[in-house]
């Protein structure tokens, strides 16, 4: 079995690594829009298929598909963004850490299809950078944080980080809470680890409404950002314990 599941880990990445830059290219040829966004939820699925990851998925709101929203996620492993990509119905614009700008090919396409590098390290750059995507307006897309800033490699969620806040209060758009659980089981944060096939479960809480709030409320809204991805959180991981029971 160990064997098997090298050969797959293996393999697997020399696919995943190859799909990544030709989707890449694609995305960053027809910049952003509707192709790239069938080329991103193709990919997400299949480097999905290739980990051995099945997603099931649960939304406690029905979100209106022509608003934007900030989505807030908790954060356990690479495999996170593939699964929300995978169902979410919004086209989304991720706040993205700046190591991942300077990957060849990988980099351009993200900043063509529209997503934000951030300095974390550097808090008065990364807030022009996000001011910057709003200030361009996102013509239907929302943006998406994962608040913590990093993978955690515990249960626990992290501290939550102001931006994915500031960004929603400034808009006056509503934040939607996102729990991802199962992801690092089949995928660990840090480090090599062989795929471990197995359930990824993603719940879309329902939105925290933002319009009555000014800015100097972030600081209520980032703990009510962490309290309420915290439930959907602990919706997901009862959501995989239902799932396991049933077969």
């Amino acid at each position: 079995m160990i064997v098997l599941r090298f050969l797959r880990t293996i393999f697997g990445w020399g696919w995943i690594m190859t799909d990544t830059m030709v989707s890449a290219l694609i995305i960053g040829i027809h910049g952003e829009g509707e192709a790239s966004e069938r080329v991103l939820r193709g990919w997400a699925r299949r480097f999905l298929l290739v980990a051995g990851a099945r997603v099931v998925v649960q939304r406690d709101a029905e979100l209106d598909p022509d608003r934007s929203y900030v989505f807030v996620s908790n954060h356990t492993s690479n495999l996170d963004v593939p699964a929300i990509v995978s169902v979410v119905d919004h086209p989304l614009r991720f706040i993205a850490k700046q190591e991942l700008a300077r990957i060849p090919i990988f980099g351009w396409a993200a900043r063509r299809m529209g997503h934000v590098f951030i300095d974390r390290k550097d808090r008065g750059g990364a807030t022009r950078a996000i001011r910057g995507r709003m200030e361009r307006g996102l013509r239907g897309a929302s943006l998406f944080f994962f608040a913590e800033g990093t993978r955690a490699v515990r249960d626990e969620l992290l501290p939550f980080k102001k931006g994915a806040a500031v960004a929603a209060l400034e808009m006056g758009l509503d934040c939607v809470p996102i729990g991802v659980a199962g992801a690092r089981a089949v995928l660990k944060p840090k480090g090599f680890s062989l795929f471990q096939p197995g359930r990824i479960a993603v719940v879309f809480g329902a939105p925290l409404p933002t319009a009555t709030h000014a800015l100097d409320r972030r600081d209520w809204l980032v703990a009510a950002q962490r309290d309420a991805v915290q439930v959907a959180l602990e919706e997901a991981r009862a959501l995989l314990t239902a799932r396991s029971l049933a077969g």
